[in-house]
């Protein structure tokens, strides 16, 4: 069998929505293909029909062995962490024992062609440098400091996260698949795992939401956002599924470059629909502005009137005809990047004070002291660890934690519109026109999902209605926790560009890399000293 991906006009529904339409696409050994979309575009479920599952429609190509590490991983919690690891490299230990037992049948019968077999499979495996092998992989991972003999149970779960990791790695395969596989890893354990599978020989499928990680990693860009909000265009383009050659920076190279193409086409439909609606609204005298003279006499006026009324119609049924042409084939309208609705009259809190100043403000056991100050147009990022402090500054700043010491100071009372990690809805009955009425003009949302109830929404699409929230009426001071988290990478990247021109103070705490890395503003590093 071939080791390669190959998809052949695979469809697949759940009971209740339909999740992947006609997507054809191939990768290649040695190709990486990172697989991008919104939260419940089916990056998952596509993951698993790569692995073995059976589509409604179409067909599928796999490598013989096919290696996943799915986005949850349920893992035996009672059993020792060296299980997965003895279970990863059952096969190759066995190689060695084959080779052991075919040397002792030597004396008896002639196995030189099996014994020479399985010493190739075994060269082929690495047998011979297995247990070197296996402490590169967990020291790579982070995980040398975890005791072999650790019940899985008592592991935290980024530790059971590397281990599962650890044990794809380990496990020979000819082809691998991976869902978020940078969840808990730290920027040491992603550049490793990036070398890993940069080494691969194998096709690689990778779905994330790590813009860091796939500008590194993929060679091509698997899309399964079909319309991707505003970057999307229309055609072959914009189909679900998608592949696209090159890194994540290339992607965005594209998605520009058709942003424009669709302006661009759609501004010539319109201008085209508005002459031959001008046309089609022309009488026959504003067409032929002939006179017929008195002396004519009546036969030879009806003649060039029936001849004029004929010449009319006939331009004005080719005229229905275009206009129906082009309504056949009509160009959607782009929905707009997300943008501020208005902009902040920044000059009425003046230019010589601070809109935000916060004096050796503290949480005990949360929160070291800190002092700065933000003016109107200033923004700073804050980064460290978990446990640093990031969320805790923000929840202060907010107004939603009150138990802190030192000084707190908005300027003449500014409104403070905040974004946390995790959004608490009154209702999740309630619909998205409920809590926002501004998601579509922001391109945040589509007409067909604005009366859904959230329930049914996404993680990625109720995040899209709390940003809405925020940003559809833009607050002199912003606070943003991970706003990239959850959402498509089409749309975090219309995010940060509307961000940077930002006319109050913004405050953002990420982990985000491929954020950090291109900041430009202040920094706030809370990492203990």
């Amino acid at each position: 069998m071939p080791a390669l991906f190959r998809l052949d006009r695979v469809s697949f529904s759940y009971p209740t929505r339909r999740v992947l339409t006609d997507i054809s696409f191939t990768v290649t050994p040695g190709r990486i293909a990172g697989l991008i979309g919104e939260n419940g575009a089916g990056k998952s479920t596509l993951l698993s029909l790569l692995a073995g599952s059976a589509p409604d429609v179409g067909a599928i190509t796999r490598p013989p062995r096919v290696g996943l590490i799915e986005q949850e991983t349920t893992l035996p919690p009672n059993a020792p962490a060296s299980t997965l690891i003895d279970a990863a490299v059952a096969d190759i230990r066995q190689l060695e024992a084959d080779i052991e037992r075919l040397g002792a049948e030597m004396a008896h019968r002639d196995v030189t062609e099996e014994f020479d077999l399985a010493l190739a499979r075994a060269e082929q495996a690495g047998a011979w440098t297995l247990d070197a092998r296996v402490a590169e992989v967990l020291a790579g991972l982070g995980l040398e400091g975890v005791p072999a003999s650790t019940a899985i149970g008592d592991m935290s779960g980024g530790q059971r996260r590397r281990y599962a990791l650890a044990a794809l790695l380990l496990r020979p395969a000819d082809g691998l698949l991976l869902d978020e596989p940078t969840n808990h890893l730290d920027a040491n354990t992603v550049d490793f795992l990036i070398g890993e599978l940069e080494r691969f020989p194998g096709p690689v499928i990778a779905a994330s939401h790590d813009r860091w990680f796939l500008d590194n990693c993929a060679t091509d860009i698997i899309d399964l956002d079909p319309a991707l909000g505003a970057e999307g265009g229309y055609g072959e383009d914009s189909r679900q599924g998608a592949l696209y050659t090159g890194s994540f920076s290339d992607y965005l190279e594209w998605r520009a470059a058709a942003r424009r193409r669709w302006e661009h086409d759609f501004a010539i439909q319109e201008q085209t629909r508005l002459e031959l609606e001008n046309k089609l609204g022309i009488s026959e005298s504003d067409v032929f502005h002939s006179t017929v003279s008195k002396s004519e006499s009546r036969i030879s006026a009806k003649f060039y009137s029936d001849r004029a009324a004929k010449t009319v119609g006939n331009r004005l049924s080719a005229t229905r005809a275009r206009l129906a042409e082009l309504e056949r084939f009509e160009i959607p309208e782009p929905h707009p990047a997300l943008s501020f609705s208005r902009q902040l009259d920044t000059m009425k809190f003046g230019t010589s004070e601070p809109l935000l100043r916060l004096e050796k403000i503290a949480v005990p056991g949360r929160l070291a002291p800190l002092t700065f100050e933000l003016f109107a147009g200033e923004s700073v990022l804050v980064t460290g660890p978990n446990g640093a402090g990031k969320s805790t500054l923000l929840g202060v700043v907010a107004g939603e934690i009150a138990e802190f010491t030192g000084t707190r100071t908005v300027f003449d009372g500014a409104r403070i519109g905040y974004l946390p990690q995790d959004v608490k809805w009154p209702s999740l009955d309630a619909t998205p026109a409920q809590y926002c009425a501004s998601l579509v003009e922001l391109g945040l949302l589509d007409d067909g999902h604005m009366h859904t109830p959230m329930r049914e929404l996404s993680l990625g699409q109720q995040r899209r209605v709390a940003i809405g929230m925020v940003l559809s009426d833009p607050p002199p001071v912003l606070l943003l926790d991970e706003p990239t988290n959850h959402i498509a990478l089409a749309l975090a990247e219309d995010l940060e560009a509307a961000l940077a021109s930002y006319p109050g103070v913004c405050i953002i705490a990420s982990h985000d890399r491929w954020l950090r890395s291109r900041w430009q503003g202040r920094r706030l590093d809370l990492s203990p000293r």
